[in-house]
């Protein structure tokens, strides 16, 4: 049926107006008695757990950054039956982002452009949001990804990633850098090794025992994501999550006046799957078996999600798929696992 909805009716809709709309039910599906209902048909099997980062993931497919920014749907998606939800791009001062619109569908490859721009509450916001969820959801796994606020010039952007760091550490079962979002002028420029390993330094010892995680842009060289792979073990951190999305417009079916008319964006979706599994495997052949590696990009089916399991990620991540699958696309990829 979802298919069918899609197409007759979501698709007219503003991109970003129907992602709230379907938020504002993700939300009613995490509170009882439609969160019992939902989690019977959604749960995933027990054979598919994983131990990672100090915790057991329920499934290693999961919801990346980007989709629920202010922690508003945590217990609808686990009901849903996602093995963890990576919450953010939490900034420390709140934002509203790029002007709109701002969100693109591209129908025809299955894929979004966005220069949403950091949009969210800030961490105050979060964590007072987090602080509830640890209360009432305390099984629920939860990453927080952590951005640059935009008033904040980028010789300055360390004490902000710590301002941030010192505020949701506590409360995440994981935290991630994100340094690689196209939308916030000059934050890209951070991925540089000499400028990455202080900030992390700093970050990681802003968050304690909370396992840090960094997160890196696919359009990066291949000996830039290696070099900071090698970086990040030397660190001390607990993983990388590959990848962000990408400003490359290469291989897209949509018509070349569609894609220009969206203008600049970070495009995610099917056409990164390839890109997305050489990043991975690179990743993966520098770094220890026991490094947490975070498979993103271009996920849609069972076998995507396998696909990178057996190119050696340790969790897999989705979002965009998730508009063109529905709200039972997680409960499709741990049954396909299940039987694989």
């Amino acid at each position: 049926m979802y298919p069918l909805l899609f197409r007759a009716v979501l698709s007219r809709f503003d991109p970003e107006f129907a992602h709230h709309a379907g938020m504002a039910v993700i939300r009613v599906l995490g509170v009882p008695p439609f969160s019992w209902v939902t989690s019977a048909l959604t749960k995933p099997d027990r054979s598919l757990s994983v131990d990672a980062l100090g915790h057991t993931f329920p499934s290693p497919f999961g919801i990346a950054a980007g989709f629920d920014k202010n922690a508003v749907g945590v217990r609808g998606l686990a009901a849903l039956g996602f093995g963890h939800v990576e919450i953010g791009t939490v900034t420390a001062i709140p934002q509203e982002g790029n002007p709109k619109p701002r969100l693109f569908r591209l129908i025809e490859d299955r894929a979004v452009i966005n220069r949403m721009g950091f949009n969210n509450d800030g961490a105050d916001a979060a964590a007072r949001r987090l602080a509830k969820l640890r209360r009432g959801a305390p099984n629920t796994i939860i990453g927080v990804n952590i951005g640059k606020s935009r008033v904040v010039e980028v010789e300055n952007a360390t004490a902000d990633y710590v301002a941030s760091a010192t505020r949701l550490a506590p409360l995440a079962d994981y935290l991630a850098v994100n340094v690689s979002s196209p939308n916030t002028p000059g934050l890209r420029g951070l991925q540089a090794v000499e400028t990455l390993a202080p900030l992390l330094r700093a970050v990681k010892n802003a968050s304690g025992s909370t396992p840090l995680l960094v997160k890196i842009a696919p359009d990066l060289a291949d000996e830039e994501i290696t070099a900071i792979a090698e970086m990040a073990v030397a660190e001390g951190l607990a993983g990388i999550v590959t990848h962000n999305t990408t400003i490359s417009r290469d291989g897209l079916r949509t018509d070349a006046a569609t894609v220009e008319s969206a203008g600049a964006g970070g495009l995610s979706g099917a056409p990164l799957k390839a890109r997305s599994l050489e990043v991975l495997r690179l990743v993966r052949s520098v770094v220890p078996a026991e490094f947490c590696v975070i498979a993103v990009g271009g996920v849609e089916t069972p076998a995507d999600v396998q696909e990178r399991l057996d190119a050696g990620a340790t969790l897999v991540q989705g979002y965009t798929a998730f508009l063109y699958r529905g709200p039972f696309w997680g409960r499709e990829i741990n049954r396909g696992l299940r039987r694989r």
